[in-house]
Order: structure tokens, then sequence, then C-alpha cells
């Protein structure tokens, strides 16, 4: 059997998957805060026919060896954790991180989880979660009655409610980062939980310890270019049609050594 078989179908296994990752990324164009993902890959072992330095004869070494490549495989789903474009909204529970830094959110189970987006909401209580009605932590209770709500972007958080000239400050809302985000398990609904690989979180104020600001009245956008996928994605189309070419060549070799048998 061809080795080129095996080789060529390795190749289109890589590239089916890189097209997975990239209509993933234009599927969440327009989701709030959403990290475009980046596949990466890597050669197999190779079948080494001849060995580079070998001796030849006495005193004398082979300079280079024979190897053939086995093909591909995927070594990684990188996240890009660079900054999306704000959209402005008005919305006085919208909060965008300029800079680097997650919100923090406690989840159903008690455990904590991360997020970019900051499309926040307020429940009956007046306290602050995401549209999945997780909290926010801190958290910060904001009255029922309140007439306006000032978050700074340091974070503290200020509320102005009816019979009031001034406002009083309420609370204060934090930020984390991580040494290696991109080691952040994705956990849906726009979530990250740590891991082992992204390191302990570093919590602070934000615009302190390298952390981000906020800044109210914004949406982080999705950070994924159309025009980037679409480019990308037809350098995978061309690579998986090359690799599906390499197939049908070695299939034909194959017929004629049988015809010749």
């Amino acid at each position: 059997m061809l080795r080129s078989l095996t080789t060529a179908a390795t190749g289109m296994l890589a590239q089916q998957l890189n097209i997975d990752v990239i209509s993933n990324n234009l599927a969440n164009v327009n989701t709030a805060g959403y990290k475009k993902s980046r596949a990466e890959f890597q050669d197999l072992l190779s079948q080494t026919i001849k060995s580079s330095g070998a001796q030849i004869f006495q005193g004398t070494t082979q300079p280079v060896g024979i190897q053939i490549g086995l093909g591909t495989k995927t070594s990684a789903t990188v996240k890009e954790f660079n900054e999306g474009a704000f959209k402005s909204t008005g919305g006085r529970l919208d909060l965008a991180i300029e800079g680097d830094g997650f919100f923090q959110v406690q989840m159903d189970d008690g455990s904590v989880a991360y997020t970019r987006d900051g499309s926040f909401k307020m429940d009956a209580n007046g306290q602050i979660t995401t549209s999945d009605g997780f909290i926010v932590q801190p958290q910060v209770a904001i009255p029922t009655d309140a007439q306006e709500v000032t978050i700074t972007p340091d974070g503290r958080v200020s509320v102005r409610v009816a019979g009031d000239s001034s406002q009083t400050e309420i609370g204060t809302l934090t930020l984390v980062k991580f040494p290696n985000p991109s080691g952040l398990s994705s956990a849906g609904k726009n979530l990250y939980l740590e891991t082992a690989a992204s390191g302990t979180p570093v919590e602070g104020s934000p615009g302190q310890e390298g952390l981000g600001t906020i800044q109210q009245g914004f949406i982080e956008s999705s950070n994924v270019q159309v025009v980037e996928e679409l480019i990308n994605l037809i350098q995978a189309e061309r690579a998986f049609e090359a690799n599906s070419k390499l197939i049908r060549a070695s299939d034909e070799m194959l017929r004629i050594l049988n015809r010749m048998s």
C-alpha cells in the first residue's frame, strides 16, 4: 500500500478540523466577548530509510539522510484573547473591559467562572447577573428605586435613589487575570473555567496590576475578523482538495500496478 494514501488522509482530517474551527469562529461573529480560536498542526513521525551521519565507509559518513513524513495531526486549538471592538449601547449595566482581565461570575454549584461578556442584567434582588442569571462577583446589590447607576473605570459602583440629589457608593467590581489565558477551558455561555494550564487567577482592582479598566455603556464585540476567516477557509478548502487529489493519484497508481500483475 502506498504511504501517500494514509498520509493524504491525515491531511484531509486535519483540514476538516480546521474548517470546523473556522466555522465556529464565523458562527460567533456577533457573540459579545467571544474570542476566536486558531487550529495548530504538527507533523507525524517520519519513516527513516537512511540516517543522517551514518557511516558509509571508514572515515566517511552520510551527509544527509532519507526520511519520509507520514502526515500531520492537530496539536492544539488556541484561543486568541486580543481585544475586540467596542460597541456603544448606553446601557447602565453594559460593561466592557479595556485591556486585560475577566469578570468573575458564580455558577449554580458555587464554583467561579470567568467571562469577557459584560452585557449584564439585574435580578429581582438587585444583584448584577449574566444573561443566564449567574451572579457577578463580588456581589453588588443595586436598590430597586435607583434612578442612576454609575460604574467608574476602576470598578466603583454608585447609585442615586429617588429623593436624593447625590450618589452613594454601594460596592466595587474587581477583575482577574491569568498567567496563561489560552489555557482556560471554554464552558459555553461565554464563560471560561480555570485549569491547571491557565494558572491561578490573580484578582485586583481595574486599572491596577496590569488589569484593564471598565467602560460603562459599552459591549466588547467578538474579535473575529470575517475577511480573515474567509481567507483561512479558502486556504483550508484548497489544502483539503489537494490532499484528495493525492489520494486519487495514489489510487490510479495502484490501479495501474494491478493491471500489470
